[in-house]
């Protein structure tokens, strides 16, 4: 039991002993399950989780699925489950062609697509196996085209093969490219749906789900009270923001953005440290959705740690172009100038950002240049659908909702990015702006 705690939550706190009888209440919103609510029925429990995103719930799920005879609780600081980056990405169901082979990462990845296609045919979730094309734009990338075909073999992807420049039309007729991987297994799909479910089999098993609890603190309970007949049984005592507490024997941390600080609080090693970089996505316009049918990625560069600007459609019909990778002054930032002053003291004092700066400047440099003017992107993303055009796109603005992601546009090219990057190589370039 204790490895495999170990294993779910990576950097967990965990003890044995009695627990005091009475506790305070948890101050926290019990989620609604089948459209009623379903409350915590102790303040006690077997095993919590930190954090209701959708490597929280799976793991709550999991655990619970396994050993049902145990109490298990998930603790969520939103008033919703998923909110954060399990409803802020991209949605794509990765084959596993890119991980080293034999690494864990390339085994979980080619795992995890099999079995997010069958839990999503039981529950009826939908999602789209569109594929996946990499494209191969210029000579020189031909070699790097073909030793990742090599390394998605060694992994086991399903279905891969090499095509040429005819067989790319065919699967994308308005793609321009020398050499592609096709990865037929590739697909799209609403992630937060997906957490949902596991949320909702969780509690169908038993499981109780507590909102509006955000972790302050997780300390060890110092002796067990007089009269207690169970000794010290729920030793772990964890603290949120409101004064509310829950006891437990066993804790699971899965805190996403805030992985490292929840970790710190376990009395665990917060390293690695998070450091905040937000994807910055162009939306093509829906007239122009058609010039895409599935996902194109470029051909990645081994020295850099992103795959390169790419074509996403959606759930929703839409086509994402992007991203830019931008650094973030907010973990949970998802909008250009979200700021938290504890998050960027952090950035710069506690974490490796200056060594990922010195590492890779020229290509931050190139992903702000980027950022900031939309005919750098559409210039890059010509490379790949030629009759792709400046007026074809819009610059989107992701904001979180209560029941999902919700999506403004700005159609505006000559914006406040384009001012402040104007400004910069005015004062301490000298040169002059010419964004169009």
């Amino acid at each position: 039991m204790v490895p495999l705690l170990r294993y779910l939550g990576g950097a967990c706190g965990w003890a044995r002993g009695s627990f005091p009888r009475v506790c305070r209440p948890a101050s926290g919103r019990s989620w609604p399950l089948c459209g009623g609510v379903r409350s915590a029925s102790s303040s006690s429990f077997d095993i919590v989780i930190v954090g209701g995103g959708i490597v929280g719930l799976a793991s709550a799920r999991a655990l619970i699925l396994r050993h049902p005879a145990l109490s298990i609780g998930v603790l969520e600081k939103e008033k919703d489950l998923a909110t954060h980056q399990t409803g802020h990405n991209s949605g794509v169901i990765h084959s596993g062609i890119y991980y080293k082979p034999e690494s864990l990462k390339a085994k979980l990845c080619v795992q995890g697509a099999d079995l997010i296609y069958e839990y999503c045919n039981q529950k009826g979730i939908s999602y789209k196996q569109c594929g996946k094309l990499i494209v191969a734009v210029e000579q020189e990338e031909i070699p790097r085209l073909r030793a990742l075909y090599e390394r998605g073999l060694q992994n086991g992807v399903q279905g891969l093969r090499l095509i040429q420049q005819e067989d790319i039309k065919k699967k994308e007729p308005y793609c321009r490219g020398l050499m592609a991987i096709d990865c037929p297994y590739t697909g799209i799909v609403d992630y937060r749906q997906v957490a949902l479910s596991f949320a909702q089999d969780f509690q169908e098993a038993g499981g109780s789900v507590l909102t509006n609890f955000e972790v302050k603190d997780i300390e060890m309970a110092r002796e067990s009270p007089s009269r207690s007949g169970d000794g010290m049984k729920y030793p772990i005592i964890i603290k949120n923001t409101k004064g509310g507490e829950i006891q437990c024997q066993y804790v699971v941390t899965c805190a996403g953005l805030h992985s490292d600080r929840i970790s710190e609080l376990s009395g665990c090693n917060p390293d690695p440290q998070i450091v905040p970089f937000r994807g910055d996505y162009l939306l093509l316009k829906p007239e122009k959705c058609y010039l895409i049918k599935g996902n194109i990625y470029p051909v990645p560069d081994s020295r850099f740690p992103f795959l390169g600007v790419h074509f996403t459609p959606r759930m929703d019909g839409n086509i994402w172009l992007g991203p830019n990778a931008v650094l973030a002054f907010k973990r949970e930032g998802y909008r250009p100038f979200d700021f938290s002053a504890r998050d960027a003291k952090d950035l710069i004092v506690n974490s490796g950002l200056i060594k990922l700066v010195s590492q890779n400047l020229s290509y931050g440099v190139n992903e702000m240049y980027k950022a900031c003017f939309l005919g750098a992107t559409v210039k890059h993303l010509q490379k790949f659908i030629p009759e792709i055009t400046i007026s074809d796109i819009l610059r989107q603005v992701a904001i979180k909702g209560p029941d999902h992601l919700w999506q403004t546009t700005m159609k505006v090219s000559n914006n406040i990015y384009c001012f402040l990057w104007c400004c910069f190589n005015l004062l301490l370039i000298g040169n002059t702006c010419s964004c169009k």
